[in-house]
């Protein structure tokens, strides 16, 4: 049988963009407490909700790894978050671990994305649009990780706004 690779380049994005997963999933977390969601979106729901800034980034992609977090202070007293002891944390004021596990969780899935050979970029918009969708409604962290393989990575080189003054 013979296979050309770019009619098979999707289903491969695909199965990696799920290893990516599986990385963010297994990344160290703190205290050992696992709060991190992670979902792949492809074809259609790529659309929705986006930011203009990064639609085109959006839609060059293959498909869209989300990672967030839940937000539960870990009971550390490491005043990372500015306050001395969690039990002062103002509401609303992140837990710095949940923040952290989150990096660490995105840090592995983007290493395998790179060990793979993929292209992507790491992008709070998405992740704010996520939210704004509801996909992750228990998360208050999310970062949008768009996929791609092709000749060139779609997702840098970007045009840049030009602000009126």
């Amino acid at each position: 049988m013979l296979y050309n690779e770019r009619d098979v380049r999707h289903e491969h994005v695909i199965e990696c963009a799920k290893q990516m997963m599986t990385a963010a999933r297994t990344a160290p977390k703190a205290k050992g407490v696992d709060l991190i969601e992670v979902m792949l979106v492809t074809g259609e729901d790529m659309g929705r909700g986006g930011l203009m800034r990064d639609a085109d980034n959006i839609m060059s992609a293959e498909a869209v790894v989300l990672i967030a977090t839940r937000e539960e202070p870990m009971m550390l007293n490491c005043a990372y978050c500015g306050s001395a002891t969690c039990g002062e944390r103002p509401a609303g004021v992140p837990c710095a671990m949940n923040t952290i596990d989150i990096g660490i969780a995105v840090g592995s899935a983007v290493a395998t994305a790179a060990d793979l050979r993929l292209d992507t970029r790491v992008m709070y918009s998405v992740g704010y649009a996520a939210g704004k969708l509801g996909w992750m409604p228990d998360c208050k962290y999310i970062i949008g990780i768009p996929v791609s393989a092709s000749s060139k990575n779609p997702f840098f080189d970007r045009k840049r706004k030009v602000v009126q003054q």
